[in-house]
């Protein structure tokens, strides 16, 4: 008798679990959607690999034997060759983001080859380590697979590393070390976490505590009530954004090439843009706890996948290249990245900071119209 009334309240408790949980949508996206995302980002989205990188070549020996050793970048599918006319525009193209490293062929490659000492200067972006790390390996391995083919014709066994040797040399990153990639990617998440996270639930606990409606029989208009819940969390954020400055200069020795005065505007810029949708998301949502999901799986998961914080975007496939190029993240994290580790690039600068601006204009417009005075 025990056991049937047992058997009939866990069938009854179950049942209402299970209404309760097909009625509550969020909770059946979270647990049926997020799986399913995270499992087609890492499997399709998420590359570490790198295809069809740009490489300036610059030609200052045009034998044919230089021309070979230069041929086997061009069947690589990992390596696309971008011929220039000198070193200085190689290195304008670097500077500007265009190419990815450089492969130059000195004037007496001829001559020291046939000594048996050539050397062919390779200079990588160390921006990203990871991939100026595989870059290397791939010019390393074009050449020796050139040096390779030479000896079997020849019909002399391979010739050792004196043969060809690659000088390497990586700017912006001489130290070689992924912290200093690493560490102006973190003050992107931590912004985006302070911003879309904190601000998410503002309104939204206001709905469900009965504390908004008496607004709407105030003054108050939705522009100054947007105002008045920016201000306390962009002072917040200010105080989070000088501590991991002092962090990476201090902690973490992550030099600051650029204007200390240009990384903190543009920093700022980005916090207001985090911090309106938040609010956004908290005045669409009116709930606490699809708030902070939302949150999560539009700011703080793509600023932390889609960015380019891990890896390089170009290297992904392009409907995965068009949904990042949507995201704030990602043009403040090259921003961020270039100020530390490359300097002042005015048209970067002027490119990234526009998008945040437009970001922030279209997300208080949005924002302002959720707050408007009415009932539902």
């Amino acid at each position: 008798m025990n056991r049937n009334g047992f058997v009939r309240r866990f069938i009854a408790l179950l049942r209402k679990e299970v209404r309760q949980m097909l009625r509550d949508k969020s909770n059946m996206a979270v647990g049926l959607l997020l799986p399913a995302a995270l499992i087609l980002l890492f499997g399709y989205g998420l590359s570490f690999d790198v295809k069809h990188a740009p490489v300036a070549v610059v030609m200052e020996d045009v034998s044919p034997i230089a021309r070979q050793v230069v041929d086997g970048l061009s069947g690589s599918s990992y390596l696309s060759p971008v011929w220039t006319r000198s070193m200085a525009d190689a290195e304008a193209r670097m500077r500007a983001g265009e190419v990815d490293g450089i492969v130059r062929i000195p004037p007496d490659f001829s001559r020291r080859l046939a000594a048996g000492d050539a050397r062919v200067q390779l200079v990588l972006n160390g921006a990203n380590t990871t991939t100026a790390q595989t870059l290397e390996g791939y010019v390393g391995g074009a050449i020796g697979t050139w040096m390779q083919r030479q000896a079997d014709r020849a019909g002399n066994k391979p010739p050792g590393a004196g043969g060809v040797e690659v000088v390497q040399r990586m700017w912006f990153n001489e130290a070689g070390s992924s912290t200093w990639y690493l560490v102006p990617g973190l003050v992107v998440l931590v912004l985006t976490l302070i911003g879309a996270f904190l601000t998410s639930l503002l309104i939204a606990r206001e709905w469900e505590r009965g504390t908004f409606e008496p607004l709407f029989v105030t003054p108050v208009r939705p522009t100054e009530l947007v105002l008045a819940k920016l201000a306390p969390y962009l002072v917040i954020g200010a105080i989070d954004l000088a501590l991991c400055l002092l962090a990476a200069k201090f902690l973490f020795e992550v030099p600051m090439r650029g204007s200390l005065l240009v990384i903190g505007l543009t920093s700022m810029l980005y916090l207001t843009v985090s911090l309106l949708l938040g609010l956004f998301i908290s005045g669409v949502t009116r709930n606490q706890f699809q708030a902070s999901q939302v949150a999560l799986l539009t700011s703080f998961l793509p600023a932390m996948m889609l960015s380019g914080f891990v890896f390089d975007l170009r290297n992904v496939p392009l409907a995965i290249q068009v949904v990042s190029n949507l995201l704030p993240a990602t043009h403040f994290m090259g921003l961020v990245k270039t100020l530390f580790l490359a300097g002042d690039d005015w048209p970067a600068i002027l490119r990234s900071t526009s998008i945040l601006t437009g970001y922030a204009v279209a997300l208080a417009w949005a924002t302002r119209r959720t707050l408007r005075k009415k009932l539902d």
